[in-house]
């Protein structure tokens, strides 16, 4: 172990504790490769471990830093749903009542953010004492400043006070009410002395984030990662990193990025640059001209999945010139229909276009991402998918094709939080795997199973904490959960009514008291203009199961 963390070039320098630093444990549940490569985690353990009156240790899975003594604060970045049984299983071993109901003052205060929680805590609020809500850089100094002024105090004296601290949810002060144990929830009833409803919290700075260690130990190995933008402006419809994190924040290429890569230089010769749509930052062609200066010529430049619409010569020369071999763009389909209704500004010309420039600029692979199961598709949408691959492949017979392809799972906190999961999607899914890799596309289908169970927790409420205990023993697998509802069955709503169940849009959501940037009014009007798509065919618009239904002026 002492290997591992000698292999760790930093990129700031840490605080020597103070004698009286509060001792946290900053945790991940999952392995150090996996987790030491989140650049969220990263974000946070440099501040925590720049601040003098913190004394923070890292866990992971596999991997640990000693404890100088008892943690008084234990904290979690949740980043995948699936990821939930070791968020258990490093509070057992860090000896701490798993229900936070049983916790009393001697006991530590286990706090968690990151997307998942972020975007709905509810099945894991009984699990946490505290949730943050919205931006590291905003949350962590607001809330390590709150906890030290009641830091000596009880247990309901600290969580009173940090409930009053903008983005901190406190869930033991917000009871849902439910019309029956099996059946959908009626309202959630404040604490009369914590706030009605908690907001997320958003960072307005210039410069975002930016690796905090670089190590050969990550699973992209000695990459120094750099936040681009954050948040994407062209809000397709099923997208989390779009309506959960906004507004749109680019990060100053002058004052921000520039620096932070030479920065990340001086430890290593691979820089990563991130955002959801990174290539729509509007200086981005400045960006790239710069690397594409002579001292620059060593940089191993990687980028993360870009828009097709996007591509063009400047940026496939800067790959090529900086070691990369292939290209990433999100299609999500190879109907314009389907596309269309996703929001997804995306012409089929602009991907054919994409693909030629790639080839010709001398990259050797591109990658699609690709969805099935999405609200209003037909097995003709999937087919014009095998279509867009049959005409790539001839296209641009030079390139190595490969096909990401995953199942439509409702989001919370987006205009599709209210549509199940398509059952069709299984298939469709193998069709497409198969009929792709006939013509020679490397094909890489998502588990249609572990969508499910990411459904499940995206659109669960706090009846799943006695489930998700159960699972333990069962095994987190469709096999396990499924015999974990059996065991429930009359102490929670069925499998079909979280995962597949479409919802009425007037009905109260589990994480309706926790608001971000975008309103419900906004959420319920896209979703509505999302599933109007005339049908000339039909003489109706397409609802979320790929049928039709009559409309009315």
């Amino acid at each position: 172990m002492r290997g591992l963390w000698s292999e760790e070039r930093l990129l700031f320098t840490p605080a020597v504790p103070e004698a009286t630093a509060v001792p946290l444990v900053w945790a991940y549940p999952n392995t150090y490769s996996v987790g030491i490569t989140s650049l969220g985690y990263q974000l946070i353990w440099g501040l925590l471990a720049q601040r003098p009156d913190v004394r923070v240790s890292r866990w992971f899975t596999d991997e640990r830093e000693p404890l100088a003594t008892q943690p008084e604060l234990i904290g979690f970045s949740l980043a995948w749903e699936l990821d939930y049984p070791h968020l258990l299983d490093l509070l057992e071993q860090l000896q701490t009542p798993l229900w936070s109901r049983e916790r009393q003052d001697g006991h530590p205060l286990v706090f968690g953010g990151g997307p998942v929680l972020s975007a709905n805590p509810e099945p894991f609020a009984d699990f946490l004492d505290v949730i943050l809500l919205g931006d590291a850089e905003e949350l962590i100094p607001r809330f390590l400043d709150a906890y030290l002024t009641v830091r000596h105090q009880d247990r309901q004296e600290q969580l009173l006070h940090l409930a009053q601290v903008p983005g901190v949810y406190v869930p033991q002060f917000y009871q849902p009410k439910y019309a029956a144990p099996t059946g959908h929830l009626e309202t959630v009833c404040p604490h009369p002395e914590a706030p009605p409803q908690v907001q997320r919290q958003v960072y307005q700075g210039n410069r975002l984030a930016v690796s905090t260690v670089v190590t050969p130990r990550a699973a992209w190995e000695n990459i120094y990662m750099v936040e681009v933008v954050r948040s994407c402006p062209e809000m397709c419809r099923f997208c989390l990193a779009s309506y959960l994190t906004l507004p749109f924040r680019k990060a100053d290429v002058g004052q921000g990025l520039l620096p932070a890569i030479m920065q990340g230089l001086t430890v290593t010769d691979r820089i990563g640059l991130l955002g959801p749509s990174v290539t729509q930052h509007p200086e981005f062609p400045a960006l790239l001209t710069a690397l594409n200066q002579p001292e620059f010529d060593q940089v191993r430049l990687s980028i993360a999945s870009v828009r097709a619409a996007t591509v063009d010569e400047l940026l496939v020369t800067t790959l090529a010139r900086h070691h990369t071999q292939s290209l990433t763009i999100a299609v999500e389909s190879g109907s314009e229909r389907l596309r269309q209704v996703m929001n997804k500004k995306l012409d089929q010309a602009d991907i054919y276009r994409a693909a030629q420039v790639t080839q010709q600029g001398g990259l050797k692979g591109l990658k699609l991402y690709t969805m099935v199961g999405v609200p209003t598709e037909t097995e003709a949408d999937v087919a014009a998918t095998v279509q867009l691959g049959r005409e790539l492949r001839q296209l641009v017979p030079r390139l190595r094709l490969s096909v990401g392809c995953s199942t439509f799972v409702p989001k919370a906190q987006t205009p599709w939080q209210w549509l199940g999961v398509n059952p069709q999607a299984e298939k469709r899914l193998q069709f497409l795997a198969k009929q792709l890799g006939k013509l020679g596309v490397d094909v890489r289908p998502e588990p249609y199973k572990d969508s499910l169970v990411q459904a499940l927790l995206s659109r669960g409420d706090r009846r799943l904490g006695p489930l998700l205990l159960l699972t333990r023993e069962y095994g987190v697998s469709l096999g396990g959960i499924r015999r974990a509802f059996k065991e429930l069955r009359g102490q929670l709503p069925p499998w079909d009514f979280y995962v597949h169940q479409d919802w009425p849009a007037d009905r109260p959501l589990p994480w309706q008291h926790l608001t971000g940037t975008v309103t419900l009014a906004m959420l319920h009007q896209h979703r509505q203009r999302s599933l109007e798509r005339y049908d000339e065919k039909n003489g109706g618009a397409a609802d979320g199961t790929g049928t039709t239904i009559a409309t009315t002026d």
